[in-house]
């Protein structure tokens, strides 16, 4: 009896022996960079009483040390993110959903390309990235009760470059096209076929007539304005919080860099809005940027077949740190390459993948050198540095110019290969090299219709009748995508509809709450009408609430909750190119779920849809795919919908007669989303419920009637 117990004390040991191992071992054994070298860098920080930082210095580094010390501030522990991202760490951190990040950064190479290029930068660029992870670093210092994981800082510019490399191919949709591979199912469509799927609004006579009340980017120029103003609508939708949430900012140096806009976490400089001369917004394109081939492997699955010749498949063991509670484990997955590009393997076989945009770093100078040019011809070459690997870029200035550039890093392929689907991976005839010049990259400059915009929309639905581009001038190899939005569809009636275009109507536009007509979701609420209820009380219920429903979310009317979650529902196949979903599933879900939650079928949308965070919790209008968006949402146990993604960061950008640029914008929450007790938390919430804005206060003499306090980080 005895031994048992002296065998179960050592098992009792053995056992806290390594439960103290599994949560302590991961820092001990991570990685530790070099952090940049010793400087002083001389920031100040000028808060307004929005809590938005305005950043001064006298050199653009100066200023990049204050933006990372400044948003540290307001939301160090989304950076502490970034940076573990970039150190294949996130697992470490967040669990399983990290640890998968941390695969695809080890997968598509992304440190080693940062390693790899880091030393090739311009020595501005250089200097701009050690700067701001000095800034991460100098916060970290002063505050290590909260840092989340030991041995994280201090960072470097290579922690900074890794985060671009990693991020920006996520945004044409990589992601998706990897998920997919890793989990053996069928890829997304890369097309949603050869015209747009809802008809040409600017096929349509303009009838002048007013039209209901407000996009993702809007521009119009002085020949459109009522005015003779330039005007851009910089409203890109982002997630409200988290790694690729919006954060406002203006920089001004010493060396001529005065711009204000708005940034994500982990980047040293604003990646939207205005200087004095020009400013642009973006928007999500999807064109076809990547290419899949499937290999053919050997018997011992170590090598693969390429122009008649085997050749080994490159393969290296990752170790993945996956947090379990206060636990980290280390999972073994293997990483593969081929002359294509990474690949995965499945059940169904081996595939490399192809993808705009790889193994390199120039986005981060272009986006810099964007911040900074002068004029149209300078912001042109800076965008021709070809970078950015997808993103549509919508542009106005002092002088009167528009322009939408479709921007992508197209890849150069070869006639006669099916692209949109899986190509045969054992041969170079369907390789080819290189990106499309930006010669080629679709373009609309200075229309005749005066007006420009985009939701996420093909490019061919932009400018209004007579100012299209024409899709038979492209190349079907660009991948040029076809996709629609009501938000698209509706924006070009809307403006079309307006011979001469005031402050006034831009602003109605943008938060515009309708349905169109001619758009893809009217047809999908014409086959829900169509929904036989088979003698189901409530069905007959909600049909004929949806026959009253005035096709509009502006929260003043019936039908307009039910309508809303319905239009979500419609959103999760039309968008990602999918078949439609049973329409009499979706309204009897959609039905059963404001009964279940509201006791009604017809609540006030107002009372549905909320914006909360923290104590403040505000009634919304908009929905998803309308013009004043509401995209996302999760939904709480009281059965609300709140809102997590649209509308986020919005931004009036008006440049006068004369050439002078003045500016407003509106966050939904505030400048420090992640402080509930700052008085920034959410103060940006009652101005963005109710379609208002607050000044940018780009001038100094403007700045200085509104400062809250100054200061040297």
């Amino acid at each position: 009896m005895r031994g048992l117990r002296r065998v179960l004390a050592g098992l009792g040991v053995l056992v806290l022996v390594v439960g103290v191992g599994l949560a302590v071992w991961e820092p001990l054994v991570a990685i530790r960079v070099t952090p940049p070298w010793v400087h002083h860098y001389d920031s100040v920080i000028a808060r307004d009483r929005f809590g938005v930082p305005h950043i001064f210095g006298k050199t653009d580094p100066d200023v990049a040390y204050g933006v990372a010390y400044a948003h540290a501030e307001d939301d160090f522990a989304t950076l502490q993110e970034a940076v573990a991202m970039a150190r294949g760490r996130l697992g470490a951190l967040q669990g399983a959903d990290g640890a998968k990040v941390d695969y695809t950064l080890r997968l598509l190479g992304a440190r080693e390309t940062a390693e790899r290029d880091y030393q090739k930068q311009p020595a501005d660029v250089r200097a701009l990235l050690d700067a701001y992870a000095s800034g991460l670093n100098a916060y970290a210092r002063r505050h290590p009760g909260e840092i989340r994981l030991a041995r994280l800082f201090p960072a470097n510019g290579e922690d900074i470059a890794t985060g671009f490399v990693l991020r920006t191919p996520f945004f044409f949709g990589l992601d998706q096209t990897l998920g997919a591979l890793s989990g053996d199912t069928a890829l997304p469509r890369e097309s949603a076929g050869s015209v747009p799927d809802s008809p040409d609004p600017a096929a349509l006579p303009a009838t002048g007539e007013a039209m209901p009340n407000g996009s993702n980017a809007f521009v119009v120029g002085p020949r459109r304005s009522a005015d003779g103003f330039t005007r851009v609508i910089a409203n890109s939708h982002q997630p409200w919080s988290g790694p690729v949430a919006w954060y406002e900012l203006s920089v001004q140096s010493g060396s001529g860099w005065h711009f204000s806009g708005a940034t994500f976490p982990g980047v040293p400089f604003p990646v939207l809005g205005h200087n004095e001369h020009l400013g642009w917004t973006n928007t999500v394109n999807r064109p076809d940027l990547t290419d899949v081939y499937k290999l053919t492997l050997d018997a011992d699955r170590t090598h693969y077949r390429f122009d008649g010749a085997w050749r080994p498949l490159q393969a290296q063991r990752v170790w993945l740190k996956v947090r379990f509670g206060p636990f980290v484990l280390p999972i073994p997955k293997m990483a593969y390459r081929a002359v294509q590009g990474p690949v995965i393997v499945n059940k169904s076989g081996a595939y490399a993948i192809r993808y705009a945009g790889a193994d390199q770093l120039r986005m981060i100078e272009e986006y810099y050198r964007l911040t900074r040019a002068r004029d149209f011809a300078e912001w042109q070459k800076a965008l021709a540095i070809q970078g950015v690997p997808a993103t549509n870029f919508l542009y106005g200035d002092a002088k009167g110019n528009i322009a939408y550039f479709y921007n992508a890093s197209f890849p150069n392929r070869k006639p006669g290969f099916d692209y949109l689907h899986v190509l045969p991976g054992d041969t170079s005839r369907d390789l080819a090299l290189g990106t499309v010049p930006f010669a080629q990259v679709p373009r609309n400059v200075n229309p005749a219709s005066g007006f420009l915009v985009n939701a996420n929309n093909t490019p061919f639905q932009a400018a209004g009748a007579g100012s299209e581009l024409k899709p038979a001038d492209y190349s079907p190899l660009l991948g040029i995508e076809t996709d629609t939005t009501n938000r698209g569809t509706r924006a070009v009636e809307l403006m079309g509809a307006h011979p001469s275009i005031s402050a006034d109507d831009l602003r109605r536009i943008k938060y515009d709450t309708a349905i169109s007509r001619l758009s893809w979701a009217a047809r999908w609420y014409a086959d829900i009408a169509r929904v036989d209820p088979h003698g189901d009380a409530q069905l007959v219920q909600a049909e004929a609430l949806l026959k009253r429903w005035n096709w509009d979310f502006d929260g003043h009317h019936s039908g307009q909750a039910l309508a809303a979650i319905l239009l979500r529902t419609g959103q999760k196949w039309h968008y990602p190119r999918r078949p439609e979903l049973d329409p009499r599933d979706a309204l009897a879900k959609a039905a059963g779920y404001l009964q279940r939650h509201f006791g009604t079928l017809d609540p006030p949308l107002g009372t549905v849809l909320r914006l909360r965070h923290g104590a403040v919790d505000l009634p919304l209008d908009g929905g998803p795919d309308v013009l004043r968006a509401a995209s996302t949402w999760d939904e709480a146990d009281d059965g609300r919908l709140v809102v997590k993604h649209g509308d986020s960061f919005i931004m009036f950008m008006t440049w006068d007669k004369a050439g002078r640029v003045s500016s407003e914008s509106v966050q939904p929450y505030g400048a420090a989303t992640t402080r509930p007790r700052s008085p920034h938390y959410a103060d940006q919430a009652p101005l963005f419920v109710a379609h208002k804005t607050k000044p940018v206060l780009f001038w100094r003499d403007d700045l200085r009637t509104s400062v809250e306090r100054v200061y040297r980080p």
